[in-house]
């Protein structure tokens, strides 16, 4: 009967109740990605290249027998993916608080013990 004990116990911890809600969230926040990057800005950067090519869509590029379209749309959307999550993360991070007083609010015994601290922890990492 212990093992469900563990089981239960190791269920329930908030570790794995946090990775449930981050693994949604994420699922969500992919989606929004997506249809941002799918339906908004690769229409809007990919319509004069496929109108100056002569075709509709951009999975119907060839060249001869090689369909290199759907390569081409799927190299460009990763690294518009690539590009919109950067922003994203970069503007969450401007969001974050932080605990941490700027050095500009500091009376000089805090300055000195902030360099302290930022020396003793250079030398741990030695």
């Amino acid at each position: 009967m212990s093992w469900i004990k563990e089981f239960k116990a190791f269920a329930i911890k908030g570790n794995v109740i946090e990775l449930s809600v981050a693994v949604v969230i994420g699922a969500a926040f992919s989606s929004i990605i997506n249809s941002l990057v799918e339906d908004i800005i690769t229409p809007l950067i990919l319509a004069p290249a496929t109108h100056a090519a002569g075709v509709a869509d951009i999975d119907k590029l060839s060249w001869g027998a090689v369909k290199y379209g759907k390569s081409l749309a799927a190299t460009i959307q990763f690294f518009m993916i690539a590009f919109v999550l950067f922003l994203a993360i970069k503007g969450i991070n401007k969001l974050k608080i932080t605990d941490e007083p700027k050095d500009e609010n500091l009376s000089s015994t805090d300055k000195l013990l902030t360099e302290i601290r930022d020396q003793l922890k250079k030398q741990g990492k030695n």
